[in-house]
Order: structure tokens, then sequence, then C-alpha cells
């Protein structure tokens, strides 16, 4: 059960509200909400203002191509495709992990053989 109390109206509340204020402390806190949402959720689609504008500078006129190397492009492509899969993974852990090193093994220091009296303990434990 959760529930909230309004601060500004409440009757031990200060007399001397002013309303500017709790106006601008109520945007406040929609735009944090909105942020947290825009934040949890990288899937939504990005709304872009009008207004906004950038330059790229890797497609600019003046950028000399002769001093471009391509294959620390490639390398610089990869690395990117590299972390996106990473920043996927990491926001969406429902997908399983695929193991394709065969000599690769994890250890369960808690469930382990040479742990003597844990069948005794773990009894004791759950009665």
């Amino acid at each position: 059960c959760a529930f909230g109390r309004n601060y500004f109206t409440r009757p031990s509340g200060p007399d001397n509200c002013d309303v500017v204020e709790c106006e601008q402390i109520l945007a406040d806190a929609a735009a944090l909400k909105k942020s947290a949402a825009e934040y949890a959720h990288p899937e939504v689609k990005v709304e872009i203002d009008s207004t906004c504008f950038g330059r790229n500078f890797f497609d600019r006129s003046s950028i000399d191509y002769e001093d471009v190397d391509e294959d620390e492009c490639a390398a610089v492509l990869a690395d990117t495709l590299a972390l996106k899969k990473l920043a996927t993974d990491y926001y969406h852990p429902e997908v399983g992990v695929e193991s394709v090193d065969s000599t690769s093994f994890g250890r369960n220091y808690f469930f382990h053989s040479s742990k003597g009296d844990y069948d005794e303990e773990r009894s004791a434990v759950l009665s």
C-alpha cells in the first residue's frame, strides 16, 4: 500500500506558501519524473525539438581525407558496435547470456562439496 501527502495543503503546512515557488517545485518534480522515465526506457524514441541542431565534424568539407586511416576507422566502428551490444545487454537482463568459450566455467562457493556440515546447517536454518 502506497500513499502520499501534499506538503503544501496539509493543515500544519506553512500559511505563507508562495504560489510561484510551489509551481516551480511541481514543475521540477515533473521534469525529474520525465527524465527518470526516459532513462529507464531507452527503447522509447527521443523527441527532438525543431530548433535543435548540430554540426557533423566527420562529413564537413574542410576535412583532410588523406590523414584518415581506414583500419583505425574500422576498429573504432567495431568498438562502437561492441559497446552498443554491451549497453543493450545491460538494459535488457531478461535476454539470456550465451557462452561461446568451452573453457569458461564458474564455481559456486556457497554450495561446494568440501563444506562438510552444509546439510546439517541447512536443515537447522530451514527448520
